[in-house]
């Protein structure tokens, strides 16, 4: 099989296109024949050595979200057979023709998207339905607050909590952002470079703070996010690699909580849940409640590197995802 690896760390100009064994299939697991991947961060920091622990051995293949059709199936699964259209998050090996994925990890993609769209959509969207449901219990006619809501996995938190009836709030940089953001359902859309913390919280929750808060973006923000939540409130971040005084914590007696979805990916335990959540995603994407927010590239696996210095860039919107130009072959 083709794929495109990297030998070392680098800058995005470290892939080449290399040809490796075909995966042989393994009970439990599902050979997919991959027609699609997308651009995570955390993609871009595994190859520039940011985070070397996350990394496959050398010569690596990179990126966890895939697309595609099932090849084959091991011993022990059942619901999958050959030649379905499926999706899921894995921990690396997309770039290439074929990928060895958990049986468990791997559900039917929504009919109604293409295996692009389809995968844009697993990582972000085990990330966002973790922070919402299984640690926020979100529910419905609650006040939350979601930063960066144009995101990769903003946009997927938005819709969702918008489907489980919340009221929700959205911050965003541009114009453009905005309105893309209530195209998504924000109810309310913040320009955080024109509007303060108080004046928001001033604005629309008449000072006492939100319910929720999803913090998307991390660093500096994360402060905001504490002066944000109301007393009582909860506050979960995907970005929290850095040092904050946690005396707001304490004065408002608040609750943080930290998702890092490669846990399940490194341990190999939990990977059933993230089965789960995409097969519930599906009736989700089908009624039209969910659907992912594509940046108006296209990329084919040769071009990774230049996919990869698109989200560097800072000027993508929504996700960069890249075809497979041996997928039909």
């Amino acid at each position: 099989m083709r794929a495109m690896v990297i030998r070392h760390f680098g800058g995005p100009d470290v892939f080449e296109e290399m040809t490796q064994s075909r995966p042989t299939v393994t009970p439990n697991s599902v050979l997919i024949r991959v027609a699609a991947t997308s651009v995570n961060p955390i993609d871009t920091k595994i190859r520039a050595g940011a985070v070397p622990h996350l990394a496959p051995p050398f010569p690596a293949i990179l990126h966890g979200d895939v697309a595609g059709v099932v090849e084959e199936v091991g011993e022990g699964v059942t619901h999958l057979q050959e030649g379905d259209e499926v999706y899921a998050c894995t921990r690396n090996g997309a770039l290439a023709d074929y990928l060895l994925v958990p049986a468990a990890s791997v559900a039917k993609k929504p009919p109604s998207l293409s295996f692009e769209e389809a995968a844009a959509l697993p990582l972000v969207t085990l990330t966002a339905w973790e922070a919402l449901f299984d640690r926020l219990n979100l529910q419905a006619g609650q006040r939350i607050l979601i930063h960066g809501g144009t995101g990769g996995v903003g946009h997927v938190a938005v819709q969702l909590a918008k489907a489980a009836g919340a009221v929700v709030h959205t911050t965003v940089s541009t114009p453009e952002k905005a309105q893309i953001a209530k195209e998504l359902g924000a109810d309310a859309v913040i320009n955080y470079r024109e509007e303060t913390v108080d004046e928001y919280v001033n604005k629309y929750t008449d000072g006492t703070g939100f319910d929720l808060v999803f913090d998307t973006v991390g660093g500096e923000n994360l402060d905001r996010s504490f002066a944000a939540v109301k007393t009582g409130g909860s506050v979960v971040a995907i970005a929290a690699r850095s040092t904050h005084d946690l005396t707001p914590l304490h004065n408002k007696g608040l609750t943080l909580h930290v998702i890092f979805l490669m846990l399940p990916l490194l341990s190999g335990k939990g990977l059933e849940r993230h089965g789960q959540v995409l097969r519930e995603l599906v009736p989700l994407v089908e009624q039209g409640q969910v659907k992912p927010l594509l940046d108006g590239t296209s990329y084919t696996f040769r071009d990774v590197a230049q996919a990869h210095q698109r989200l560097a860039s800072g000027q993508a919107l929504g996700k960069i995802t890249l075809a497979n130009e041996r997928f039909h072959a």
